[in-house]
């Protein structure tokens, strides 16, 4: 029985999400299947069961009649959900131990980054000053996580390993050995009282869009060695407030911040954030998607499927993650 064609439409522009690179490895992971690279690949939209997508067009996935399920290929799925035309099919989210670890990586750099005052001792480098400062430990400062799914949960458990006082803040009871958990509306201003250091790796939704604003900065704790507290957000870009952060970082309402994701990809040049002597950039590569890891995650939930199991790592379209 010929199998269903998978389909492959991935817009991201960076070395990481060459398209030609998820075909070659869809390729070696679907050998009796049809792997299609669109725009380009001649073929009848009826014989496309599964898509696997990154930022695709509104519209391209509703051509499909025959779709049986949709594989987001990174984390975020917010891109998805904006579209109105999306099929009524399966959406399925990427949950890897390699995506997972790489973003615990990245959390873990950032926080030790502020909390060993790596930014003052870079500029003390290059202008050639030996002045150390006092050093305090890891037990001396609280970070909060924001959003405690298999991201934020790995993130904090790491943290808490490196010394770190943690909590968890999510919209919903989470439960998680060694680490303080909030939530909810009522949990949300004494998770934000305790923290020094907000990590934020939340879903986009529309409750959460912007949640990262002068209102929410001020009700972190003002008291810790730093000074001042911190943002970290590896999220998405729409979480955050850009305006707010730059000013409460002028005022002093913040301190630092290290950012992952912005409101416009590639970030502007004209964005303050580039000089800004307070921030911190990178460019979207906290937890880099790998092909090699993911197109095996998505085969083997096709061969699951197929063989009438259950997808993992569905999205509830309700929630919006």
């Amino acid at each position: 029985m010929k199998k269903g064609a998978l389909a492959i439409l991935v817009h991201g522009g960076s070395e990481n999400w060459s398209p030609l690179r998820w075909k070659d490895r869809f390729d070696e992971v679907c050998p009796d299947r049809r792997v299609l690279l669109l725009p380009d690949a001649p073929h009848d939209p009826a014989e496309v069961q599964y898509a696997a997508v990154w930022k695709p067009r509104p519209g391209d996935l509703a051509a499909f009649p025959n779709l049986r399920v949709i594989f987001n290929l990174g984390a975020g799925v917010d891109a998805l959900m904006a579209d109105n035309s999306l099929p009524d099919v399966p959406l399925v989210r990427v949950a890897v131990t390699d995506l997972t670890a790489r973003m615990s990586e990245y959390v873990a750099l950032h926080v030790l980054m502020h909390h060993r005052q790596e930014p003052y001792l870079r500029q003390s480098q290059r202008e050639k000053h030996w002045s150390p400062k006092s050093q305090w430990a890891a037990n001396a400062i609280s970070v909060g996580v924001m959003g405690l799914g298999t991201l934020g949960a790995d993130s904090a458990d790491v943290l808490k390993r490196l010394g770190f006082r943690v909590a968890g803040w999510s919209r919903s009871p989470r439960t998680i050995d060694g680490i303080e958990c909030f939530h909810g509306n009522a949990g949300l201003d004494p998770f934000l009282r305790r923290t020094d250091i907000l990590v934020c790796l939340l879903p986009l939704t529309d409750e959460t869009r912007h949640i990262l604003n002068r209102a929410l900065f001020t009700k972190l704790n003002r008291t810790s060695p730093l000074g001042a507290p911190v943002l970290i957000n590896a999220g998405r870009g729409g979480l955050q407030n850009e305006a707010d952060i730059l000013q409460c970082l002028d005022d002093g309402t913040l301190g630092a911040a290290s950012l992952d994701v912005y409101g416009t990809e590639p970030l502007p040049t004209d964005s303050p954030f580039w000089t800004h002597p307070k921030v911190v950039l990178t460019p979207h590569n906290a937890a880099d998607t790998d092909p090699d890891e993911i197109s095996k995650y998505v085969a083997a939930q096709i061969a699951r499927f197929e063989a009438g199991g259950a997808l993992d790592n569905v999205v509830d379209r309700g929630r919006g993650y």
